[in-house]
């Protein structure tokens, strides 16, 4: 790989060694400071104030791993709902697996459960794939899970480990590369210690034994891959343009990925512009979706209860909390409804098809949805009656 030009970034805390390589060699290519940790949600009642903690990106100068600097948190992680297009999307995973000839009757799964919530294994084994629950398996699945392994060359090394002869590990991530695109600062929080490319990631598979054989990428979070691995096998074209891509895009450039300090500073303007605006036009203004990407948005921008009235969460744990930091409480989607907002801020922006026809009365008593990743947004209301489905969220 090639050694770009380093940014004028701070070097990393003394105690840090990259999470793969154990190289000392790196830099710091984000920094949102101290803030609280990101699955934390007080109970309302709770007086606080909340412990922060520092949160800050770094890029290995050696093998280029983009990661988490350092994590102090014990995090208190109320369970989320699984959202819709999480579902469709690994569905739709599953079925370009199989169609790519991956996937046979018969054979034995293992998955590694993600925090993300949902499991790919009732698919699979409604396709005929046994589940054993350990290994050695002959499909080795991890959705978004290896990232909340602070050890990546310990995590990576027993996936491997858990394949039978002639397995295939199916590894899918959020991407570094569409985290640039969009300039998703947000998607740096506490717990997720690994921030992938493809470049990196095959790298540390080839070191540990494995060939990627296949690469798909989707839409959720707004660019999302998946790679299967095997140990013997021949590294696919797809492969191989998927590298091509997103070196172009700077994924092995700290100069580049540093640029996502600058996307911080432009998203906190705008959220403030934005909600000032609304505040001072009289408007009634909330959010969905009390998210871990919610967390450090909100505080950067310094959002309080005078910014938005709540923010609705369908996940029944989060209920009656509150976000750390702003002490915005979480409410359920009808006292969303009950409130009748002007504007309703949606924190994950995959969830936007759901949320409307799950709470179609937003829009129908004239409030409109605005998502806001990392730039607010504001979506187009509906201009003709539609056949609304209402379904829980």
């Amino acid at each position: 790989m090639t050694s770009p030009k380093m940014p004028p970034g701070r070097a990393p805390d003394p105690e840090w060694a990259c999470r793969w390589c154990r190289s000392l060699e790196g830099v710091v290519v984000l920094d949102l400071g101290a803030q609280s940790a990101a699955d934390f949600f007080p109970l309302q009642q709770d007086s606080g104030p909340d412990v922060t903690h520092p949160l800050a990106m770094v890029q290995c100068t050696r093998c280029w791993l983009v990661q988490l600097e350092s994590d102090p948190t014990s995090p208190d992680e109320p369970r989320g709902i699984e959202p819709r297009a999480l579902v469709l999307q690994a569905e739709d995973a599953i079925a370009q697996v199989e169609s790519a000839g991956l996937l046979a009757e018969g054979v034995t799964v293992l998955e590694h459960p993600s925090p993300h919530g949902g499991s790919w294994l009732p698919d699979l084994t409604a396709r005929g794939l046994r589940d054993v629950g350990t290994g050695p398996a002959d499909v080795v699945v991890d959705a978004f899970g290896m990232m909340h392994d602070s050890d990546q060359r310990g995590a990576l090394q027993s996936r491997v480990a858990e394949l039978a002869p002639g397995g295939l590990l199916l590894l899918q991530f959020h991407t570094l590369a569409a985290i640039l695109r969009q300039g998703m600062w947000n998607a740096l929080r506490h717990g997720h210690f690994a921030y992938y490319s493809t470049p990196v990631i095959v790298a540390m598979a080839e070191d540990s034994g494995l060939q990627a054989v296949g690469a798909w990428e989707f839409d959720l979070y707004g660019g999302t891959v998946m790679i299967a691995f095997a140990r013997d096998g021949i590294r696919s074209v797809n492969v191989d343009g998927l590298i091509e891509r997103e070196t172009a895009v700077g994924v092995l450039d700290p100069s580049t990925v540093s640029r996502l300090q600058e996307s911080l500073s432009s998203s906190v303007s705008a959220i403030r512009d934005y909600l000032d605006n609304g505040v001072a036009g009289g408007l009634t203004m909330a959010g969905y979706g009390a998210a871990s990407r919610s967390v450090a948005l909100l505080a950067m921008a310094g959002v309080t209860k005078d910014d938005l009235v709540g923010i609705a969460d369908a996940s029944p744990t989060k209920i009656g909390r509150c976000l750390p930091a702003v002490r915005i409480p979480v409410i359920a989607p009808q006292e969303l409804v009950d409130l009748r907002p002007d504007r309703v801020l949606l924190f994950v922006p995959d969830l936007l098809s759901e949320v409307r026809l799950a709470l179609p009365d937003i829009e129908l008593n004239g409030g409109r949805w605005t998502v806001l990743d990392p730039q607010p947004v504001e979506v187009e209301p509906v201009t003709a009656p539609v056949a609304w489905s209402r379904s829980p969220l």
